[in-house]
């Protein structure tokens, strides 16, 4: 029984041998020659949420004149190139292990942010049953082991949203709002982590919820975002 495991997953690879998420060349999940062209997102950034600047400014074209109820939004990469195929396969093919390979990528790139606890996004409903797995969680799930925070599943889905997939950031916002609803009272700083930041909407609905069940901080944390002009 001790070898049943190991022996099975020998095995299973043996059989069917594991590809590259991004360019699907037989071999690691994520190869090295996709690993070198994932973009990084680089400073000067906008300090509210994150998006890459020509200079440092507290609120930049894409967060200001909007409430958004983050503190601060971080992600490791740009969602361009292999990081599309890297995120689509991680979420819709359910290559579980994607999640701890995500996990250190974010955490080489971004400092663990000084909070009592990380939570996710939470499951949407028949989307995640399809999957058998959700991004979000085990993402900060991994990074609850390398940064060393606990993780809880702190936020709830008060109803369906329909895909945000092509909507505009207008129409992003109104889809989200009131989505998420806090399980429980929060207290302290928390992370908020999801797999994508494409306009915050998202993050800022589940954040509306933890400030209003008394969370002093949020920081959010994605691997990857959006950025525009590319």
């Amino acid at each position: 029984m001790l070898f049943a495991l190991p022996c099975t997953a020998w095995l299973f690879e043996l059989l069917i041998p594991s590809r590259c998420a991004s360019c699907g060349e037989p071999g690691p999940l994520f190869c090295g020659s996709c690993l070198c062209r994932l973009v990084p997102v680089n400073p000067p950034l906008c300090a509210r949420c994150g998006a890459p600047t020509a200079w440092p400014v507290e609120r930049c074209r894409e967060c200001a004149g909007r409430r958004i109820a983050f503190t601060t939004a971080r992600a490791g990469f740009v969602y361009v190139d292999v990081a599309r195929p890297f995120v689509r396969g991680w979420k819709e093919r359910g290559a579980r292990p994607l999640a701890a390979m995500a996990a250190m990528l974010v955490a080489e790139r971004l400092p663990c942010p000084a909070a009592d606890v990380i939570t996710y996004i939470p499951p949407d409903g028949d989307r995640s049953l399809r999957r058998g797995h959700q991004p979000a969680e085990g993402l900060a799930r991994e990074l609850g082991v390398l940064w060393g925070l606990p993780v809880a599943r702190l936020l709830a889905r008060r109803r369906r949203v329909a895909r945000q997939t092509g909507l505009p950031r207008v129409e992003r916002g109104r889809n989200m709002r009131g989505a998420f609803v806090a399980r429980e009272r929060v207290q302290g700083r928390v992370v908020l982590v999801d797999d994508v930041y494409t306009t915050g909407a998202t993050v800022s609905s589940a954040a509306t919820a933890l400030r209003a069940a008394g969370a002093s901080t949020i920081d959010v944390v994605t691997l990857a975002r959006a950025v525009r002009g590319r």
